[in-house]
């Protein structure tokens, strides 16, 4: 066999483990290292271990075979062949095994090649998040030759490749450790359409695709947030003549806002107030997205208290309704005072302090006093 590390390891399953659980496992590895998807330098490999582990362990006979003897007994009876063929890995969308690792079929292989994938990040502001935004943006690209059709011959005249014959594809016998196999790959000289141009496209070099600087319309939903990805089918880069082009996935940078900061779905801002406004109760005015509103404030309020005003927040994206919008008020100490007003506030706190001598004489002590006999020796 290709590894002598434990099958159940590898999956990260106990021996006890049900076919489902075997299953299940064997899904989420393949998915994390499938050679056309994962970034691992060694995913072939890693792929190719997990797929023969759960070769065996799928397989009632082969898996009380491997529980008994371990791999001698997995080695003496069954042959490469046996473990990968027999197990129905169609389940999960791979088709044959063979295929991953070799090419046999060449499915995932032939045919021309899709256009590639394009990024474009762009910032838009906490109100164009909320409302929605329709705008139109420049996006570097390769597409279709106008001048050939995307042919990249001149004049559209063509004849059969001559690396592949026309038939599109190249077909190899290959040594691998489990054997030799045929290997089917997509000609690389006409990149799977079987022909190639007689006199190339002086436009496009015989490429079909010219680099250009395309304008394309982007709607920003209501209720967008930062780090959503748009996705703009079919703006991608062009593919190779006769494939279909990529796809554009734009991310969204909401930029910080002077005023509001967005936690979820809802608003949160802070609004200074004085300290008679608290004492006393008052109506403020209350930025929103929506415009200003006014919210009362009622006396005896402290400082740090938070307000929620209802459907004052972010809309649902992709949905109804919106969030709140949360007020919290900082009740700001005045400075620069008059003489006046000094007096003034001097008399306040004489009368506050008779009214806690009164609560003192009652035994009810203020708080003031509470925090004073707190920290006295």
């Amino acid at each position: 066999m290709t590894t002598t590390r434990d099958y159940y390891e590898i999956l990260g399953v106990s021996k006890d483990a049900s076919q489902d659980e075997i299953k299940k496992a064997y899904r989420k590895l393949a998915m994390k290292y499938h050679p056309d998807k994962s970034d691992d330098p060694d995913a072939e490999e890693k792929f190719k271990e997990i797929s023969e582990a759960y070769g065996v362990l799928s397989d009632p006979d082969k898996r009380a075979q491997y529980d008994k003897f371990g791999h001698s007994g997995i080695d003496s009876r069954y042959t490469e062949e046996d473990i990968f063929g027999s197990a129905d890995f169609g389940d999960f969308g791979f088709g044959d095994i063979f295929d991953m690792f070799f090419g046999g079929g060449g499915r995932r292989r032939s045919g021309p090649s899709r256009g590639s994938d394009l990024r474009y990040d762009l910032s838009i502001t906490l109100e164009d998040a909320a409302f929605g935004l329709n705008t139109e943006i420049d996006v570097p690209r390769a597409e279709k030759c106008g001048e050939c059709e995307g042919t990249g011959a001149k004049d559209g005249k063509v004849k059969n490749c001559p690396t592949c014959h026309g038939r599109g594809q190249i077909t190899q016998t290959r040594s691998t450790p489990l054997g030799r196999f045929m290997t089917t790959s997509i000609c690389s000289t006409c990149y799977g359409q079987g022909q190639v141009a007689e006199t190339p496209c002086p436009s496009c070099s015989g490429t079909g695709k010219v680099k250009r600087t395309a304008k394309v319309p982007v709607k920003v939903p209501p209720g967008s947030y930062d780090g959503l990805r748009l996705k703009v089918s079919g703006e991608g880069e062009q593919g190779s003549p006769g494939a279909p082009p990529g796809d554009l996935y734009i991310v969204l940078h909401v930029k910080p806002h002077d005023t509001f900061e967005r936690v979820g779905d809802d608003i949160a801002c802070e609004i200074p107030i004085t300290i008679t406004q608290a004492a006393l109760g008052t109506t403020i005015t209350v930025p929103t997205l929506y415009g200003n509103v006014n919210m009362k404030v009622p006396s005896e309020t402290q400082t740090n208290t938070i307000f929620r005003l209802k459907d004052k927040g972010m809309p649902h994206l992709n949905g109804r309704g919106h969030g709140d919008q949360h007020v919290k008020v900082i009740v700001k100490t005045p400075t620069n005072l008059t003489s006046e007003q000094k007096r003034i506030l001097q008399e306040l706190d004489e009368t506050l302090a008779g009214e806690n001598e009164s609560k003192a004489r009652k035994g009810d002590k203020s708080i003031f006093d509470k925090v004073k006999g707190a920290f006295e020796v």
